[in-house]
């Protein structure tokens, strides 16, 4: 897992989004990785993935990211899927409660089975339907704060901070690749910074979402 990926971007970072069913985690993938939004979007089932690559900090980083199924059923299948992991999404929906309540539970979940070190970046999404609103975002933010997690509401429908939501959680796992390289360079005392250091997950072209409606 220690070498550089290719000539077509530097790092390869693996993402995973979390939450319970219907919250919206569907929605913000393709919005991220293909500016799409379906209305009709059917619940996942297993787990799916897409990628997008970027510019960070002077850096082609490409971003491998995996809608993990809520439902409960599927939980013991999703658990492998932190695995390798360096960044998470917990995304709850600001018009229902139980799917905020629900964020101590996935976050046990997270810390159980992903990386110490994970960046984890709290969502509320569908902050379209304020008036619908069941979640303060002061509670929210306390939440976030109290837990050491970065925090953002979203809206997928109107592409209000998705963006930013994946910008900013990419943004801190390179600065925490570039710490660990430059300390790695430093210990040496050779070779240039970053080198051997990539965070590397498996690579596929496939089992990516083709239709924003598909299942």
């Amino acid at each position: 897992m220690a070498h550089r990926v290719d000539n077509e971007y530097d790092y390869l970072f693996k993402i995973v989004l979390i939450g319970d069913s219907g919250v919206g985690k569907s929605n913000i993938l393709s919005r991220f990785t293909r500016n799409e939004f379906c209305l009709e979007s059917k619940s996942t089932i297993g787990v799916e993935f897409a990628t997008r690559t970027l510019q960070i900090e002077g850096k082609t980083i490409k971003a491998q990211i995996w809608d993990t199924a809520g439902q409960e059923r599927y939980r013991a299948i999703t658990s492998a899927y932190y695995r390798g992991a360096v960044g998470a999404l917990l995304v709850y929906d600001i018009t229902k409660k139980q799917t905020f309540e629900n964020i101590q539970r996935w976050l046990r979940e997270l810390r159980d089975h992903a990386d110490s070190n994970i960046v984890i970046m709290m969502v509320g999404n569908k902050s379209d339907l304020n008036h619908l609103r069941s979640v303060p975002e002061e509670d929210g933010q306390a939440l976030a704060e109290k837990e050491g997690l970065h925090f953002l509401e979203t809206s997928a429908l109107e592409a209000l901070n998705v963006e930013k939501a994946f910008q900013t959680i990419l943004t801190d796992i390179h600065q925490i690749i570039s710490k660990k390289a430059l300390a790695a360079q430093e210990a040496a005392g050779s070779g240039p910074p970053g080198q051997g250091t990539t965070i590397n997950v498996a690579d596929s072209s496939t089992n990516t979402k083709k239709g924003c409606c598909s299942s």
